[in-house]
């Protein structure tokens, strides 16, 4: 009879408890470690002061949960949040004009943050065998270079510091994590990390949905132009539960989003776009401005050393963290807690299965992190390593992609996939994909906002919900 397996994961948030289930499946027991202690429904935290802006759960990272968990997305489906077929469910303005829209394969979940982490932690804690330690923080790791046995943490409230033994620690402890610190404080080498910063502020306020506006009010998105050699401004008009519209307006360096009452909506105003401007003038705030400067990309390549310790694996933000703007850190980090899941359940815990599945969670992040800098690394003023030849050509292919993407629904279906993380990033340049772009667009995008006439009535409460023209 073999002994006990016991994994502890650093972290309780998306990542943590993904993670968590993932390794409840292979495991005997797993132990989720929080510094916070945990609101009883869906409410903010200290840990995630992100959680109060805009949020996307793509198809390719709610597909990733349903296998972790499955009937995940009824759960929040039932609780009021939406399923946003894409791209029929979404106004997009990209830097080269408005996406036009149809009935495609793609989706998203649109809620708030606070809603889906609430939901996947309550069912991952009724998974057997998976315990939450609440108001508990991550001192260090115990073990050496070649093996990692447990971790020793601290009981916040009565100061207390003690060793938790595992078989497998998972560190999904986001971006405050020190995962780096600790591998070269147990003699290895430094991990190399790659930082890109476009000087990204967010502001973020929630409005009162109309009542006419309706359950079927699509997505809204002005993103920026990098071409234009402006700072990148742009928004998000998300509707979630409860009737709400959570509005993000984001500026890049020099281009900072305003936090004032008064402000925000002439923001808003004065974007390529008023659109998000005009639906929310007059509505009804709900919350005051929240602002957040916390948006840097930033990359540690743990997947890269040469050695890596048996029993540790990193996870989520604490390995890579992207540029909110573009939406993919859940979804990125619900793949990797899926990698993790499938390379136990092959291999077990032998020697190696740590560092098998250390690489498989930097697959997912390979494609996130091309979209995300190659974008940024194109706004003035950005802090980070200059775009190679290469890195320049790719920009420049997925950039007349973007742009054939308004009049070709296939290079639109291939942007569409590989952006919601549903398919690899090589799908971008698949053979229909690369004809259709060499080819070029047929005609320009549309010139005005995708908003039907009777959206847009609905939106300023001069229509009915569920109407149509």
């Amino acid at each position: 009879m073999r002994p006990t397996q016991h994994a502890v994961v650093l972290g309780g948030g998306l990542a943590g408890t993904l993670a968590a289930a993932a390794l409840a499946r292979h495991l005997d027991t797993v132990t989720i470690v929080e510094r916070d202690v945990m609101p009883e429904g869906p409410g903010p935290r200290r840990g995630v002061p992100q959680a109060r802006h805009s949020h996307l759960l793509w198809s390719g990272g709610a597909r990733a949960v349903e296998e972790l968990l499955p009937g995940t997305t009824e759960a929040l489906l039932a609780a009021g949040a939406r399923r946003v077929e894409l791209p029929d469910g979404l106004v997009l303005l990209t830097a080269h004009g408005w996406l036009p829209r149809w009935s495609g394969s793609q989706f998203m979940v649109a809620c708030s943050r606070d809603l889906l982490d609430f939901t996947v932690r309550r069912r991952v804690l009724r998974v057997p065998g998976v315990e939450l330690r609440e108001g508990v923080r991550a001192v260090g790791p115990v073990g050496t270079a070649e093996r990692i046995t447990g971790v020793r943490v601290r009981d916040e409230r009565t100061g207390e510091t003690f060793v938790l033994e595992a078989d497998l620690v998972v560190d999904a402890s986001g971006r405050a994590s020190r995962a780096d610190r600790w591998l070269t404080g147990l003699g290895l080498p430094p991990v190399r990390e790659e930082t890109v910063d476009s000087g990204l502020a967010y502001a973020t306020r929630i409005f009162r949905a109309p009542a006419t506006a309706g359950e079927d009010f699509p997505v809204i998105t002005i993103q920026a132009d990098p071409r234009d050699g402006e700072p990148g401004r742009g928004a998000v008009l998300l509707p979630i539960e409860g009737d709400r519209w959570l509005v993000t307006i984001s500026g890049t360096r020099g281009g900072e989003p305003p936090t004032e009452e008064g402000e925000f909506v002439e923001f808003a105003r004065n974007l390529r776009s008023p659109v998000v401007a005009e639906l929310i003038d007059g509505a009804e705030p709900l919350t005051p401005i929240h602002g957040s400067h916390s948006t840097a990309n930033r990359r540690r390549y743990f997947e890269r050393l040469r050695v890596w310790p048996d029993g540790f694996v990193v996870l989520g933000d604490a390995v890579a963290a992207y540029n909110p703007v573009y939406g993919q850190g859940m979804s990125v980090l619900a793949q990797g807690a899926v990698a993790i899941g499938r390379i136990v359940g092959r291999h077990g815990l032998r020697p190696g299965t740590a560092r098998r599945a250390q690489r498989a969670v930097a697959r997912p992040v390979n494609g996130a992190w091309m979209t995300a800098v190659g974008q940024d690394v194109q706004f003035p003023d950005v802090v980070g390593p200059r775009p190679s030849a290469v890195d320049r050509l790719l920009v420049r292919y997925v950039d007349r992609l973007v742009r054939t993407a308004a009049s070709r629904p296939t290079a639109a279906e291939a942007f569409l996939e590989a952006f919601s993380l549903s398919g690899p990033m090589t799908r971008m340049v698949g053979p229909k994909a690369l004809l259709a772009t060499l080819l070029g667009p047929t005609g320009p995008a549309p010139a005005a906002p995708t908003l039907t006439a009777d959206e847009y009535a609905r939106a300023r409460g001069t229509g009915s919900a569920g109407s149509t023209v």
